[in-house]
């Protein structure tokens, strides 16, 4: 299960022949984000966990989920907008459903990103299941 924006990240992907091109992809996705608004980046939406700084802040909207998120790392600000396009927008009971490890495993990612990265990747997964579970109660 996956919505249009992280399908189209895939078709993306699948037309970029190494991974330096699908790393640089997703560094352009992160420079496309608008940037998060300063003040929310405050404790409660950083993200622990992360060897970069991150900051999520959750937007709960008529029963949907979606968040804005920013780091200080190139690359782990493009994986903020790969995360955003594959949850953004998804009613909160769908959150939890979303098996993030095998949606972004279609993209390669689980192959070439170092263990700090892959470990924030799930900090920030499990934030965000957190965040809509809460939310749904």
């Amino acid at each position: 299960m996956a919505t249009e924006a992280f399908e189209a990240i895939v078709e993306d992907f699948e037309f970029l022949d190494d991974w330096e091109d699908r790393y640089r992809h997703v560094i352009e996705l992160g420079r496309a984000m608008a940037p998060l608004d300063e003040a929310f980046k405050v404790p409660s939406t950083k993200v622990e966990g992360c060897a970069s700084q991150v900051w999520l802040h959750p937007r709960i909207e008529a029963g949907r989920f979606s968040f804005d998120g920013d780091s200080d790392a190139l690359i782990v600000r493009g994986l903020i907008a790969v995360l955003h396009a594959l949850y953004a927008d998804l009613p909160l009971a769908e959150v939890g459903k979303v098996d993030a490890p095998a949606e972004l495993g279609r993209l390669g990612l689980n192959e070439h990103l170092s263990a700090q990265r892959s470990n924030g990747v799930r900090a920030m997964v499990e934030r965000i299941r957190m965040v809509a579970a809460e939310a749904a109660i």
